[in-house]
């Protein structure tokens, strides 16, 4: 049975998010000042979320680098780019006061402006996935908390409203034991963009089940094991591995990812659903998300048996920013360790084919 006023208080942690970001400053409060951020990088996917940035009255964005000629000249044209100064990578970090530095690089050069904006003493937003090599990752994760810099993924579920009230359930232990997970992250990918993700050895699941990889090791925790299944299904000959599955082992919980890049209308089918001796928890979809639950007794407000929250659409990156502002500011710590972003990269590695070492 559906319970509406639900999604009012779960839209409500939603939008905080937001509204930390956009509403001024109450009469009499102290004002915080912004916090200096510039971007590096126009190439990934997610790069426009620097609109996010641009509208908040927590941040001020002072600078962008671009060093690719090209994809300059196509993101000049984005209103999200409009009236910015453009700048050297050089320039760029040695902006006075800057605090944090934007990574949305292709993803093969991602790794190499993370590791220059640490070594500038910047905090960093690194967009996923987290590069090509793992030792390199765990480099710059090592230098960043040896001078006790933020490196925040880019993983866009995170404050997902549905998956903030699934951690809830989990951590009140209300769905029992943890003893499975399914997970689908699909969509079609076109001729240009296929060209592109075909560069990288690790196919749609490196690219796309990535998300939902981060999901899979907040719920479970580091796998024991990890096996891929991969295939190539468009009739296009490319070396893009456009259909792949992924076993992650446990000791007694078993998660299962899907992940393709020829699933039309792929998105209304994304959904991440968990398991447990006292309960389930289903999202689907994961964008516009809503609510299934099953539980063996009454939980406080939520009660035993099969109900559903419907929640709908929420604003992407406004959590992220919000938080970033949060810990740089050191009102909170991080919700994710380096040590989890490190496994979440090594499971994302395993789970697409490629090595690790």
């Amino acid at each position: 049975m559906p319970l509406p006023l639900s999604r009012r208080s779960i839209l409500r942690c939603a939008a905080a998010g937001a509204i930390a970001l956009a509403a001024p400053a109450v009469h009499g409060q102290k004002v915080k000042q912004r916090i200096k951020i510039a971007q590096i990088g126009t190439g990934h996917a997610h790069a426009s979320k620097l609109g996010v940035y641009r509208a908040s009255d927590e941040y001020e964005v002072v600078g962008i680098c671009e060093p690719d000629e090209q994809e300059r000249g196509r993101a000049e044209k984005s209103v999200v780019y409009k009236d910015l100064p453009w700048m050297t990578t050089e320039q760029l970090l040695n902006i006075p006061d800057l605090q944090a530095v934007l990574v949305e690089t292709k993803v093969r050069d991602s790794l190499n402006a993370a590791a220059l904006a640490i070594a500038a003493g910047k905090h960093v937003h690194l967009d996923k996935p987290a590069g090509e090599s793992l030792p390199y990752y765990r480099q710059i994760l090592k230098q960043a908390e040896e001078k006790k810099l933020l490196v925040q993924m880019g993983y866009m579920f995170r404050y997902n409203p549905a998956v903030v009230l699934m951690r809830k359930f989990i951590a009140a232990g209300w769905l029992g034991e943890l003893f499975e997970v399914h997970t689908v992250m699909s969509k079609v990918v076109g001729g240009s963009e296929r060209d592109n993700l075909a560069q990288y050895p690790g196919g749609i699941m490196f690219e796309l089940g990535c998300h939902v990889i981060d999901l899979v090791v907040s719920t479970l925790g580091k796998p024991t094991t990890v096996r891929s299944v991969a295939r190539h299904v468009a009739k296009r000959e490319d070396q893009l591995l456009d259909n792949m599955l992924a076993v992650f082992e446990y000791q007694s919980a078993i998660a299962s990812v899907k992940s393709s890049a020829v699933e039309v209308d792929g998105g209304s089918r994304r959904h991440f659903t968990v398991c447990g001796t006292s309960g389930s928890f289903h999202i689907q979809p994961l964008d516009a998300p809503n609510v299934r639950y099953t539980l063996e007794r009454d939980q406080g407000e939520y009660k035993k048996g099969t109900h559903e929250i419907k929640i709908g659409g929420y604003p992407r990156y406004y959590g992220d920013a919000a938080d970033m502002a949060a810990i740089i500011r050191g009102e909170k710590s991080s919700d994710y360790s380096y040590a989890h972003d490190l496994a979440v990269q090594e499971a994302v590695l395993l789970a697409s084919g490629v090595r690790t070492s």
